[in-house]
C-alpha cells in the first residue's frame, strides 16, 4: 500500500509541475498585454486542476457579504505548500502573495510571481525586507490585494502559531482592513516537510474584515491580537485546532524606525 502511494504522489507531481508549466508558459505571454488576465488565469486555470490532481477536496464556507471590489490584505494560517492553491482558489479576487526571497529564483513559478507583481521578503536583511513591506503597501494603495500567512511558517500539529508583526504593521501603513481566513486539513493532504499525499477534504473559512483605518500605526500587537483571535474561533468552526487565546499573539520584531513599515515579516 505505501509503496503504491509513493508512485501514486510520484505520478502527480510529475502531472502536477507539467500543468503548471504550460499554463505558466501562456500565463506569461498574456502578461504582455494584460498583466491581471494573467493572475485571473491561476484562479480560474490553475488552482483547480491541482487540486483535484493531488486529491484535496475542497470545501469553502459562505463568503461574508462584503464589498470586494475594494482592496483587502488577507490573513491566512499555513499548514501546507497546498495553502497557496487553496488560496487562489477559495477567494472571490485576484490575490498576490507576500513570499520568501529564494522563490524568485524557480523557474517558471518564480518568472510568473515576478511577472505578476508578487512581494518577495529577503529574510536575512531587515532593510531590504522593510522596503518590499513598503512595496507591499504601495500595491495594496494602488488597489491590490495581498495574502499573508503572519506564522512566518507552516504549522506541524495543525494549530494557529504565534504571528509576526510586520504584517499588521503594513496594514496600519496601507490602511486596509484585514480579512481572516483559516484552512483546516492541508497538511493532512500534504504534510509539510513532505511529498507524499493524502487525499481527503480540505476546509476553509474566510471572515468578515477588521478595519485599520483610525487605528495608530503603533497599534500593530493589539491588531494581531485581534486578528489571531478572530482566526483561532474561525479555524475552531469548521474543526481545527485552533490556538492558545491567552498567549502567543505575535513574535517581537525590534523597529526599523527609518521606515513607515516598523518591521519585516519572515
Amino acid at each position: 500500500m505505501k509503496v503504491i502511494r509513493v508512485l501514486r504522489s510520484l505520478f502527480v507531481w510529475l502531472c502536477a509541475a507539467l500543468w503548471s508549466v504550460a499554463w505558466i508558459t501562456i500565463a506569461m505571454v498574456v502578461s504582455v498585454f494584460h498583466p491581471e488576465a494573467a493572475m485571473t488565469m491561476a484562479r480560474v486555470v490553475w488552482s483547480g486542476p491541482i487540486l483535484w490532481m493531488v486529491g484535496a477536496r475542497l470545501k469553502v464556507e459562505p463568503l461574508p457579504d462584503v464589498d470586494w471590489t475594494r482592496p483587502y490584505l488577507f490573513a491566512m494560517n499555513h499548514q501546507s505548500t497546498l495553502d497557496i492553491p487553496v488560496a487562489v482558489s477559495a477567494l472571490p479576487v485576484n490575490i498576490r502573495f507576500v513570499s520568501k526571497q529564494s522563490l524568485a529564483r524557480v523557474p517558471f513559478i518564480g518568472w510568473y510571481m515576478r511577472r505578476t507583481g508578487m512581494v518577495f521578503v529577503d529574510r536575512s536583511n531587515r532593510v531590504r525586507a522593510v522596503e518590499s513591506l513598503r512595496r507591499a503597501g504601495e500595491r495594496i494603495r494602488a488597489g491590490v490585494n495581498i495574502l499573508i500567512f503572519p506564522e512566518g511558517t507552516r504549522s506541524r500539529d495543525g494549530r494557529i502559531l504565534p504571528f509576526k508583526k510586520g504584517p499588521f504593521a503594513l496594514a496600519l501603513e496601507a490602511k486596509v482592513p484585514i480579512v481572516p481566513v483559516v484552512i483546516e486539513a492541508s497538511g493532512q493532504v500534504l504534510p509539510a516537510d513532505a511529498w507524499t499525499l493524502y487525499p481527503g477534504a480540505v476546509r476553509v473559512k474566510v471572515g468578515r474584515p477588521i478595519p485599520t483605518e483610525g487605528r495608530p500605526e503603533d497599534d500593530r500587537d493589539a491588531l494581531a491580537q485581534e486578528v489571531r483571535e478572530a482566526m483561532i474561533h474561525l479555524h475552531r468552526e469548521i474543526g481545527g485546532k485552533s490556538g492558545d487565546e491567552g498567549g502567543g499573539a505575535a513574535i517581537e520584531t525590534p523597529p526599523v524606525p527609518s521606515s513607515g513599515v516598523r518591521a519585516a515579516t519572515a
